[in-house]
C-alpha cells in the first residue's frame, strides 16, 4: 500500500520538528548548540538551536555553523520523535549518521520529552565523582549494566552493544577519565585501581548497588579490577580482549622512564596514521562501515587535540605495560580470588592482546568461561557485534535467571 503523499510527509514531520520547543527539557547554563538534521529522502534540512532558555527550530538553514549534522530518513525521524526507536537503535541500524561532536548528537533526542509527555529513550549526561565529571550514556530498563571501552576509544565504542543490551537492561556506557568528553585531570593516576574507584562512585552517584559489567581492552582490566575490589558490587564480568598483564616485558626499563607528561607538548596526530591505526584493530576491515569508521576517527582527532587528552592516553599505556604480572599483589595471583562469574571473549586476530593469554588466565582463573572468536580482531564488539551480543546475551541472561552466586575464592592458585 503506497504511503501518505510526500506534501502530507512533509507537514506531519513540520510539525514533530514545531514542537520540539514545547517539549525541550533544558541544559546546563551555558549550553549552546545548533544542530542541523537533514531528511534526504525529502530533501530538506531543520536547524535546531538549543541553548540554556530554550529551543528554537526552523525548516532550512541559517549562515550559523552547526555543531553536529545528523542526517536520516522522515520516516526513521518520526519514529525517533514518537519515541518508537532511540537514535542510538538507529544508528546501529545505519539509518542515521552524524558529523561532528558524537555527544552531541547523540545526546540531542535527550533533550526533549517524548510527544505523550514521557522521558526521552537515552540521555547523555554527566556523573559528578569529586572534581572529576564522567560522560555517560543511560537508555533502557532492567537490571544495571556499565560499559568500560578501551584505551584512545571512548564510549562510542560501545553503541551497538547499547542498543541490543537496552532492550533487558540498564545501560551505562561511561567515558572513562581521560577520554571522550569526560574530565581529564592532569595529575590522576590513570591505573587500573583509579578507574575503578571511578567506577564505582559512578556507581554510587546513580545509586547502583550491584551492575553487570562488560570491558574492552584497558575497560577489561579495569571490569576486573572492579570485580576483585568490590566483589559484593558485580553481578557478572564480561570481558573482551581484555588487556591481562604482560608476561614478556623486555621493554620495560625503558616505559618506566618514558614520562606520559610528554604528550602535554603541543601536536596533533595525522589523520592518515589514526586511520591506519584504527583500521589495524580489525581482522576483516569489510565488517566495519566506513561511515561509522569517519565518525570515530573524526572524534579521536578532535579529542586529542587536547593536551589532557594526550595525557591521559600515555599515562594509561604506560600503566597497561607496567602491571606486574607477579609477585606480591601481581595481577594473576589476584585474579584468582575474583568472584563474581566471568566470561572471557579472545580474537584469533587480535595484534594487542593475542588470544595465548587465555592459557595464563585460565591457569589462574579456572572456572571462568573462555571463547576465542575465529578470524576477529581487537574490538569484537565493533567488528563482530551481532555475534557479541549474542554471546552477551546468552551470559548475562543465565546469571539473571539463576541468581548465579560469587564463587568463593580459592586458595591453591595463589600459592602456584
Amino acid at each position: 500500500m503506497p504511503g501518505p503523499p510526500p506534501r502530507v510527509r512533509l507537514a506531519a514531520i513540520d510539525r514533530a520538528f514545531r514542537g520540539l520547543p514545547d517539549r525541550y527539557l533544558g541544559a546546563h547554563p551555558g549550553f549552546d548548540a545548533t544542530f542541523h538534521v537533514r531528511l534526504a529522502d525529502l530533501g530538506h534540512t531543520w536547524e535546531v538551536r538549543t541553548t540554556t532558555h530554550g529551543a528554537r527550530v526552523r525548516r532550512g538553514v541559517t549562515n550559523r555553523r552547526p555543531d553536529v549534522t545528523i542526517g536520516t530518513d522522515g520516516d526513521t525521524w518520526l519514529r525517533m520523535r514518537e519515541g518508537e526507536i532511540s537514535g542510538i537503535e538507529a544508528f546501529s541500524e545505519r539509518r542515521l549518521y552524524v558529523r561532528g561532536d558524537l555527544d552531541l548528537a547523540v545526546g540531542f533526542e535527550g533533550l526533549f520529552r517524548r510527544p505523550d509527555g514521557a522521558q526521552p529513550l537515552l540521555r547523555i549526561h554527566e556523573v559528578r565523582v569529586g572534581r572529576t565529571r564522567v560522560s555517560t550514556l543511560t537508555m533502557g530498563h532492567g537490571p544495571d549494566m556499565l560499559l568500560l571501552h578501551g584505551l584512545g576509544a571512548t564510549k562510542a565504542s560501545f553503541f551497538d552493544t547499547a542498543a541490543a543490551l537496552s532492550r533487558t537492561h540498564r545501560v551505562h556506557a561511561l567515558d572513562l577519565p581521560g577520554f571522550g568528553s569526560s574530565s581529564k585531570p592532569a595529575t590522576a593516576g590513570y591505573d587500573a585501581p583509579y578507574f575503578a574507584r571511578t567506577v564505582l562512585a559512578v556507581m554510587d552517584e546513580l545509586e547502583i548497588d550491584r551492575a553487570h559489567l562488560i570491558g574492552n581492552s584497558m575497560g577489561g582490566r579495569v571490569a576486573l579490577e572492579v570485580g576483585l575490589t568490590a566483589p559484593e558490587r558485580v553481578g557478572a564480568l564480561a570481558l573482551l580482549c581484555p588487556a591481562v598483564a604482560w608476561l614478556k616485558r623486555g621493554l620495560h626499563p625503558l616505559v618506566r622512564v618514558l614520562r606520559p607528561e610528554l604528550g602535554l607538548f603541543p601536536h596533533r596526530f595525522a589523520r592518515t596514521m589514526v586511520a591506519n591505526q584504527f583500521w589495524s584493530l580489525f581482522a576483516d576491515p569489510d565488517l566495519v562501515d566506513p561511515s561509522v569508521a569517519d565518525v570515530v576517527i573524526d572524534e579521536f582527532q578532535r579529542i586529542y587535540g587536547s593536551a589532557g587528552a594526550r595525557l591521559a592516553f600515555l599515562a594509561a599505556a604506560r600503566n597497561i605495560y607496567l602491571d606486574a604480572p607477579h609477585g606480591r599483589n601481581g595481577f594473576y595471583p589476584r585474579l584468582a580470588t575474583l568472584e563474581p562469574p566471568a566470561m572471557f571473549v579472545w580474537s584469533s586476530h587480535d595484534k594487542l592482546v593475542p588470544p595465548v593469554f587465555r592459557r595464563h588466565v585460565e591457569r589462574w582463573l579456572p572456572t571462568a568461561e573462555h571463547i576465542v572468536l575465529d578470524g576477529c580482531g581487537h574490538a569484537p564488539q565493533v567488528e563482530r557485534p551481532e555475534q557479541v551480543n549474542g554471546l552477551l546475551r546468552r551470559f548475562f541472561g543465565g546469571v539473571d535467571a539463576c541468581g548465579v552466586a560469587r564463587r568463593p575464592a580459592p586458595r591453591r592458585a595463589a600459592a602456584a
